[in-house]
Protein backbone atom coordinates (compact mmCIF):
# COMPACT_ATOMS: atom_id res chain seq x y z
CA UNK A 1 0.00 0.00 0.00
CA UNK A 2 2.66 2.07 0.80
CA UNK A 3 4.45 1.98 -2.17
CA UNK A 4 1.48 2.29 -4.26
CA UNK A 5 0.67 5.84 -2.54
CA UNK A 6 4.34 7.10 -3.29
CA UNK A 7 4.11 6.05 -7.20
CA UNK A 8 0.49 8.35 -6.96
CA UNK A 9 2.47 11.04 -5.11
CA UNK A 10 5.62 10.68 -7.90
CA UNK A 11 3.44 10.87 -10.69
CA UNK A 12 1.73 14.12 -9.29
CA UNK A 13 4.53 15.90 -8.97
CA UNK A 14 5.85 14.76 -12.68
CA UNK A 15 2.17 16.38 -13.78
CA UNK A 16 2.45 19.22 -11.80
CA UNK A 17 6.30 19.51 -12.88
CA UNK A 18 5.36 19.70 -16.34
CA UNK A 19 2.69 22.03 -16.23
CA UNK A 20 4.96 24.40 -14.47
CA UNK A 21 7.66 23.95 -17.03
CA UNK A 22 5.14 24.79 -20.43
CA UNK A 23 4.93 28.09 -19.01
CA UNK A 24 8.78 28.83 -19.65
CA UNK A 25 11.26 28.59 -22.02
CA UNK A 26 11.52 25.27 -23.90
CA UNK A 27 14.35 23.16 -23.22
CA UNK A 28 15.31 19.87 -25.95
CA UNK A 29 18.30 17.46 -24.36
CA UNK A 30 19.57 15.62 -27.21
CA UNK A 31 21.57 12.53 -26.49
CA UNK A 32 24.43 11.21 -28.54
CA UNK A 33 23.97 7.52 -27.77
CA UNK A 34 27.08 5.61 -26.36
CA UNK A 35 30.56 7.09 -26.79
CA UNK A 36 34.28 6.49 -25.80
CA UNK A 37 34.88 2.85 -24.75
CA UNK A 38 31.37 2.05 -25.42
CA UNK A 39 31.66 2.12 -29.38
CA UNK A 40 27.81 1.05 -29.90
CA UNK A 41 27.36 -1.14 -32.91
CA UNK A 42 30.05 -1.22 -35.96
CA UNK A 43 29.61 -1.36 -39.15
CA UNK A 44 32.11 -2.11 -42.28
CA UNK A 45 33.28 1.53 -42.29
CA UNK A 46 31.58 3.31 -39.22
CA UNK A 47 30.70 3.32 -35.61
CA UNK A 48 27.82 4.16 -33.85
CA UNK A 49 28.94 6.40 -31.19
CA UNK A 50 30.60 8.64 -34.02
CA UNK A 51 27.18 8.18 -36.26
CA UNK A 52 25.49 9.62 -33.46
CA UNK A 53 27.40 11.96 -32.13
CA UNK A 54 27.08 13.77 -35.82
CA UNK A 55 23.76 13.57 -35.84
CA UNK A 56 22.53 14.50 -32.20
CA UNK A 57 24.72 17.67 -32.86
CA UNK A 58 22.93 18.31 -36.00
CA UNK A 59 19.86 17.88 -34.71
CA UNK A 60 20.30 20.50 -32.36
CA UNK A 61 21.86 23.24 -34.85
CA UNK A 62 19.07 22.98 -37.54
CA UNK A 63 16.73 23.39 -33.88
CA UNK A 64 18.83 26.36 -32.49
CA UNK A 65 18.30 28.04 -35.77
CA UNK A 66 14.78 27.52 -36.61
CA UNK A 67 13.36 27.90 -32.99
CA UNK A 68 15.52 30.48 -31.05
CA UNK A 69 13.13 30.10 -27.95
CA UNK A 70 14.85 26.74 -28.13
CA UNK A 71 17.33 26.20 -25.23
CA UNK A 72 19.48 22.77 -26.46
CA UNK A 73 21.41 20.88 -24.34
CA UNK A 74 23.75 17.59 -25.36
CA UNK A 75 24.51 15.19 -22.96
CA UNK A 76 27.94 14.62 -24.95
CA UNK A 77 29.23 17.30 -27.47
CA UNK A 78 32.90 14.61 -27.97
CA UNK A 79 33.89 11.21 -27.66
CA UNK A 80 33.91 10.08 -24.11
CA UNK A 81 31.41 7.67 -22.18
CA UNK A 82 28.66 8.75 -20.17
CA UNK A 83 26.84 6.65 -17.70
CA UNK A 84 22.92 6.20 -18.82
CA UNK A 85 22.08 7.43 -15.07
CA UNK A 86 24.05 10.09 -16.15
CA UNK A 87 22.19 11.11 -19.28
CA UNK A 88 18.90 10.90 -17.73
CA UNK A 89 20.48 13.13 -14.35
CA UNK A 90 21.12 15.27 -17.01
CA UNK A 91 18.26 16.10 -18.63
CA UNK A 92 16.23 16.04 -15.02
CA UNK A 93 18.76 18.46 -13.79
CA UNK A 94 17.84 20.82 -16.89
CA UNK A 95 14.24 20.40 -16.48
CA UNK A 96 13.71 19.49 -20.15
CA UNK A 97 10.37 19.44 -21.38
CA UNK A 98 11.75 16.70 -23.95
CA UNK A 99 14.44 13.79 -24.42
CA UNK A 100 15.30 12.38 -27.22
CA UNK A 101 18.34 9.87 -27.63
CA UNK A 102 20.03 9.24 -30.95
CA UNK A 103 21.25 5.78 -31.86
CA UNK A 104 22.16 3.47 -35.38
CA UNK A 105 20.53 0.26 -35.25
CA UNK A 106 21.98 -3.13 -36.00
CA UNK A 107 20.46 -6.96 -36.36
CA UNK A 108 22.55 -9.93 -35.79
CA UNK A 109 21.74 -12.20 -39.26
CA UNK A 110 19.97 -9.55 -40.74
CA UNK A 111 22.22 -7.68 -43.02
CA UNK A 112 18.63 -7.27 -45.41
CA UNK A 113 17.15 -5.41 -42.47
CA UNK A 114 17.06 -1.46 -42.91
CA UNK A 115 14.93 1.60 -41.67
CA UNK A 116 14.19 4.10 -39.53
CA UNK A 117 12.43 3.20 -36.08
CA UNK A 118 11.45 5.26 -32.97
CA UNK A 119 11.16 3.78 -29.21
CA UNK A 120 9.09 5.09 -26.63
CA UNK A 121 9.33 3.80 -22.53
CA UNK A 122 6.52 0.86 -22.74
CA UNK A 123 6.34 -3.26 -22.32
CA UNK A 124 7.20 -4.43 -25.75
CA UNK A 125 5.62 -5.33 -28.54
CA UNK A 126 2.45 -8.15 -27.80
CA UNK A 127 2.40 -9.27 -31.06
CA UNK A 128 4.23 -10.83 -33.77
CA UNK A 129 7.09 -13.52 -32.95
CA UNK A 130 9.69 -11.57 -35.38
CA UNK A 131 8.62 -8.20 -33.67
CA UNK A 132 9.20 -9.02 -30.26
CA UNK A 133 12.84 -10.90 -30.82
CA UNK A 134 13.33 -7.65 -32.45
CA UNK A 135 12.30 -5.53 -30.17
CA UNK A 136 14.03 -7.61 -27.49
CA UNK A 137 17.41 -7.51 -29.19
CA UNK A 138 17.47 -3.35 -29.27
CA UNK A 139 16.09 -3.35 -25.42
CA UNK A 140 18.95 -5.68 -24.31
CA UNK A 141 21.96 -4.01 -26.61
CA UNK A 142 20.90 -0.51 -25.70
CA UNK A 143 20.73 -1.44 -21.77
CA UNK A 144 23.77 -3.40 -22.34
CA UNK A 145 25.63 -0.16 -21.20
CA UNK A 146 24.59 -0.31 -17.75
CA UNK A 147 27.10 -3.72 -17.00
CA UNK A 148 30.75 -1.01 -18.67
CA UNK A 149 29.24 1.43 -15.52
CA UNK A 150 30.64 1.10 -12.24
CA UNK A 151 28.52 0.62 -9.09
CA UNK A 152 25.67 -0.84 -11.47
CA UNK A 153 23.77 -2.74 -8.99
CA UNK A 154 23.15 0.02 -7.02
CA UNK A 155 21.81 2.83 -9.16
CA UNK A 156 19.82 1.00 -11.26
CA UNK A 157 18.37 -1.97 -8.20
CA UNK A 158 15.43 -3.90 -9.44
CA UNK A 159 16.43 -3.44 -12.98
CA UNK A 160 17.34 -6.24 -15.03
CA UNK A 161 18.31 -4.79 -18.27
CA UNK A 162 17.95 -8.31 -19.99
CA UNK A 163 14.35 -9.29 -18.22
CA UNK A 164 11.16 -7.93 -20.22
CA UNK A 165 9.14 -8.33 -16.87
CA UNK A 166 10.72 -5.59 -15.41
CA UNK A 167 9.23 -2.60 -17.28
CA UNK A 168 5.98 -3.03 -15.82
CA UNK A 169 6.22 -0.93 -12.88
CA UNK A 170 8.29 1.61 -14.67
CA UNK A 171 5.55 2.16 -17.55
CA UNK A 172 3.32 3.53 -14.77
CA UNK A 173 5.61 4.85 -13.31
CA UNK A 174 6.32 7.04 -17.37
CA UNK A 175 2.44 6.65 -17.97
CA UNK A 176 2.21 10.52 -17.49
CA UNK A 177 4.44 11.11 -20.33
CA UNK A 178 3.45 8.15 -22.51
CA UNK A 179 1.07 10.02 -24.56
CA UNK A 180 3.05 12.54 -25.95
CA UNK A 181 6.17 10.45 -25.85
CA UNK A 182 3.55 7.83 -28.44
CA UNK A 183 2.61 11.11 -30.67
CA UNK A 184 6.03 12.26 -31.32
CA UNK A 185 7.25 9.17 -32.16
CA UNK A 186 4.61 8.88 -35.14
CA UNK A 187 5.53 12.50 -35.68
CA UNK A 188 9.51 11.12 -36.03
CA UNK A 189 8.60 8.31 -37.84
CA UNK A 190 6.50 10.25 -40.61
CA UNK A 191 8.88 13.34 -41.12
CA UNK A 192 11.88 11.71 -40.84
CA UNK A 193 10.57 8.62 -43.90
CA UNK A 194 9.47 11.26 -45.82
CA UNK A 195 12.82 13.38 -45.78
CA UNK A 196 14.94 10.35 -46.48
CA UNK A 197 12.90 7.87 -47.78
CA UNK A 198 14.21 5.56 -45.51
CA UNK A 199 11.56 2.42 -44.44
CA UNK A 200 9.20 3.03 -41.99
CA UNK A 201 10.01 0.56 -39.52
CA UNK A 202 7.20 2.11 -37.12
CA UNK A 203 7.25 3.50 -33.38
CA UNK A 204 7.60 0.75 -30.88
CA UNK A 205 7.81 0.15 -27.01
CA UNK A 206 10.12 -1.04 -24.69
CA UNK A 207 12.28 -0.97 -21.58
CA UNK A 208 14.84 1.28 -22.28
CA UNK A 209 16.54 2.36 -19.06
CA UNK A 210 17.72 5.89 -20.41
CA UNK A 211 14.36 6.65 -20.99
CA UNK A 212 12.63 5.08 -17.51
CA UNK A 213 14.98 7.26 -16.17
CA UNK A 214 14.13 10.75 -16.99
CA UNK A 215 10.52 12.78 -16.07
CA UNK A 216 10.15 14.14 -18.81
CA UNK A 217 8.60 12.99 -22.33
CA UNK A 218 11.04 11.86 -25.19
CA UNK A 219 12.26 8.94 -27.56
CA UNK A 220 15.16 7.09 -28.63
CA UNK A 221 15.67 7.04 -32.33
CA UNK A 222 16.87 4.33 -34.41
CA UNK A 223 18.30 6.41 -37.89
CA UNK A 224 18.69 3.12 -39.43
CA UNK A 225 20.77 -0.19 -39.80
CA UNK A 226 24.82 0.28 -39.67
CA UNK A 227 24.77 -4.15 -40.17
CA UNK A 228 23.41 -3.18 -43.76
CA UNK A 229 26.12 -2.01 -45.85
CA UNK A 230 23.81 0.37 -48.05
CA UNK A 231 22.17 2.00 -45.13
CA UNK A 232 25.95 2.49 -43.29
CA UNK A 233 27.52 3.92 -45.99
CA UNK A 234 23.93 6.26 -46.85
CA UNK A 235 24.35 7.26 -42.89
CA UNK A 236 27.70 8.23 -43.80
CA UNK A 237 27.03 11.10 -46.60
CA UNK A 238 25.84 15.09 -46.04
CA UNK A 239 23.01 14.54 -47.89
CA UNK A 240 21.50 12.14 -45.19
CA UNK A 241 22.53 14.44 -42.90
CA UNK A 242 20.57 17.14 -44.06
CA UNK A 243 17.37 14.90 -45.14
CA UNK A 244 17.55 13.18 -41.72
CA UNK A 245 17.85 16.95 -40.05
CA UNK A 246 14.93 18.45 -41.86
CA UNK A 247 12.56 15.76 -40.80
CA UNK A 248 13.68 15.87 -37.43
CA UNK A 249 13.07 19.61 -37.31
CA UNK A 250 9.32 19.40 -38.69
CA UNK A 251 8.67 16.87 -36.59
CA UNK A 252 10.08 18.96 -33.49
CA UNK A 253 7.99 21.45 -34.55
CA UNK A 254 4.76 19.88 -35.10
CA UNK A 255 5.01 18.12 -31.47
CA UNK A 256 6.23 21.85 -29.81
CA UNK A 257 3.10 23.46 -31.35
CA UNK A 258 0.93 20.74 -30.43
CA UNK A 259 1.63 20.49 -26.85
CA UNK A 260 4.28 23.36 -25.51
CA UNK A 261 3.49 26.84 -27.93
CA UNK A 262 0.11 25.88 -29.30
CA UNK A 263 -0.98 26.08 -32.96
CA UNK A 264 -0.17 29.82 -32.51
CA UNK A 265 2.33 30.58 -30.86
CA UNK A 266 5.38 31.96 -32.97
CA UNK A 267 9.12 31.65 -32.18
CA UNK A 268 10.47 34.16 -29.50
CA UNK A 269 14.00 34.87 -29.30
CA UNK A 270 15.76 34.29 -25.71
CA UNK A 271 18.70 36.99 -26.60
CA UNK A 272 17.14 40.15 -27.45
CA UNK A 273 13.99 41.63 -25.93
CA UNK A 274 12.82 43.82 -29.01
CA UNK A 275 10.95 46.49 -26.07
CA UNK A 276 14.66 47.95 -26.14
CA UNK A 277 14.51 51.63 -27.28
CA UNK A 278 16.95 52.59 -29.87
CA UNK A 279 15.42 56.37 -29.94
CA UNK A 280 13.61 57.93 -28.17
CA UNK A 281 10.42 56.85 -29.86
CA UNK A 282 7.15 59.26 -30.20
CA UNK A 283 3.75 58.69 -29.91
CA UNK A 284 1.62 56.47 -32.28
CA UNK A 285 0.99 58.27 -35.46
CA UNK A 286 -1.63 57.71 -38.54
CA UNK A 287 1.04 56.95 -40.76
CA UNK A 288 2.27 53.68 -38.11
CA UNK A 289 0.42 50.78 -39.80
CA UNK A 290 1.08 47.63 -41.09
CA UNK A 291 0.10 49.11 -44.89
CA UNK A 292 1.90 52.26 -44.76
CA UNK A 293 5.37 50.81 -43.40
CA UNK A 294 5.63 48.40 -46.01
CA UNK A 295 4.42 51.09 -48.36
CA UNK A 296 7.53 53.19 -46.95
CA UNK A 297 9.46 49.73 -47.90
CA UNK A 298 8.88 49.93 -51.49
CA UNK A 299 9.88 53.45 -51.49
CA UNK A 300 12.76 53.67 -49.13
CA UNK A 301 16.40 53.56 -50.93
CA UNK A 302 18.40 51.16 -48.78
CA UNK A 303 21.41 53.28 -47.26
CA UNK A 304 23.28 49.81 -48.83
CA UNK A 305 22.34 46.74 -50.43
CA UNK A 306 23.74 44.66 -47.23
CA UNK A 307 21.68 46.99 -44.87
CA UNK A 308 19.87 44.53 -42.18
CA UNK A 309 16.01 44.27 -42.62
CA UNK A 310 13.63 44.22 -40.06
CA UNK A 311 10.81 42.65 -39.88
CA UNK A 312 7.72 41.49 -37.07
CA UNK A 313 7.28 37.77 -37.05
CA UNK A 314 3.66 36.97 -35.46
CA UNK A 315 3.17 33.11 -35.99
CA UNK A 316 5.71 30.58 -37.02
CA UNK A 317 4.90 26.50 -37.59
CA UNK A 318 4.85 23.72 -40.24
CA UNK A 319 1.65 24.60 -41.83
CA UNK A 320 0.75 27.51 -44.66
CA UNK A 321 -1.76 29.28 -43.93
CA UNK A 322 -4.13 31.19 -46.41
CA UNK A 323 -4.09 34.64 -46.44
CA UNK A 324 -8.09 34.90 -44.90
CA UNK A 325 -6.95 32.54 -41.95
CA UNK A 326 -8.45 33.30 -38.62
CA UNK A 327 -4.85 32.74 -36.93
CA UNK A 328 -3.83 36.29 -39.27
CA UNK A 329 -6.67 38.17 -36.94
CA UNK A 330 -7.45 40.46 -40.14
CA UNK A 331 -3.85 41.68 -40.34
CA UNK A 332 -3.13 42.82 -43.92
CA UNK A 333 0.28 42.48 -46.17
CA UNK A 334 1.65 39.74 -44.18
CA UNK A 335 4.16 38.01 -45.82
CA UNK A 336 5.23 34.31 -45.62
CA UNK A 337 8.59 32.81 -45.88
CA UNK A 338 9.35 29.09 -45.70
CA UNK A 339 12.30 27.79 -45.03
CA UNK A 340 13.30 24.07 -44.45
CA UNK A 341 9.48 23.61 -43.17
CA UNK A 342 9.06 26.28 -41.17
CA UNK A 343 6.67 28.69 -42.15
CA UNK A 344 7.15 32.44 -40.84
CA UNK A 345 4.69 34.95 -41.13
CA UNK A 346 6.01 38.81 -40.71
CA UNK A 347 4.54 42.03 -41.04
CA UNK A 348 6.59 45.01 -42.00
CA UNK A 349 10.01 45.51 -43.80
CA UNK A 350 12.33 48.00 -42.57
CA UNK A 351 15.87 49.25 -42.06
CA UNK A 352 14.69 51.33 -39.27
CA UNK A 353 14.48 49.36 -36.48
CA UNK A 354 12.27 52.11 -34.66
CA UNK A 355 9.62 52.10 -37.34
CA UNK A 356 8.70 47.90 -36.70
CA UNK A 357 9.45 48.55 -33.11
CA UNK A 358 6.51 51.13 -33.12
CA UNK A 359 4.29 48.43 -35.41
CA UNK A 360 5.07 46.08 -32.68
CA UNK A 361 3.51 47.96 -30.54
CA UNK A 362 0.42 48.50 -32.28
CA UNK A 363 -0.32 44.72 -33.11
CA UNK A 364 0.82 43.88 -29.28
CA UNK A 365 -2.95 43.10 -28.25
CA UNK A 366 -3.50 41.10 -31.26
CA UNK A 367 -0.01 39.22 -31.02
CA UNK A 368 1.71 39.78 -27.42
CA UNK A 369 4.33 37.05 -28.38
CA UNK A 370 5.28 39.16 -32.03
CA UNK A 371 8.50 40.15 -31.69
CA UNK A 372 10.83 41.31 -34.21
CA UNK A 373 13.87 39.30 -36.25
CA UNK A 374 16.26 40.47 -38.81
CA UNK A 375 17.44 39.60 -42.56
CA UNK A 376 20.40 40.09 -44.15
CA UNK A 377 21.17 39.46 -47.98
CA UNK A 378 17.75 37.48 -47.83
CA UNK A 379 18.75 35.48 -45.19
CA UNK A 380 17.73 36.11 -41.59
CA UNK A 381 20.55 36.79 -39.32
CA UNK A 382 21.07 37.35 -35.31
CA UNK A 383 18.88 40.24 -34.49
CA UNK A 384 21.38 41.57 -31.62
CA UNK A 385 23.75 41.84 -34.38
CA UNK A 386 21.43 43.62 -37.12
CA UNK A 387 20.49 46.27 -34.47
CA UNK A 388 24.34 46.73 -33.61
CA UNK A 389 24.94 47.73 -37.63
CA UNK A 390 22.09 50.08 -37.07
CA UNK A 391 22.63 51.72 -34.36
CA UNK A 392 26.23 52.28 -36.22
CA UNK A 393 24.70 53.29 -39.23
CA UNK A 394 22.85 56.21 -36.93
CA UNK A 395 26.01 57.57 -35.65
Amino acid sequence: MLKRTLLILFLFIITLGTSVLGAGRFTLVIDAGHGGRDAGCVGSMSSEKNLTLKYALAFGKIVERNCPDVKVLYTRTKDHFVELKQRADFANRNKADLFISVHINSITGGKSVRGYQTYTLGKGETTGKAGIQENLQVAQRENSVIFMEKDYKQKYQGFNPNSTESSIMFELVQDVNMERSVALAKMLQRNICNATSRIDKGAHQNNLAVLRLTSMPGCLMELGFISNRDEEQFLNTESALNKYARGFLKAFITYKNKYFDGAKAPYRPSDVSDTEVIESIPEKSKDDTVSSVNEKKKNEREVSSDSPVFKLQILAGDKKLRTNDRQLKGVKDVECSEEKGLYRYTVGSSTNYNEIYRLRKQLLDKFPESFIIAYKNGKIMDVNKAIAEFRQRRK
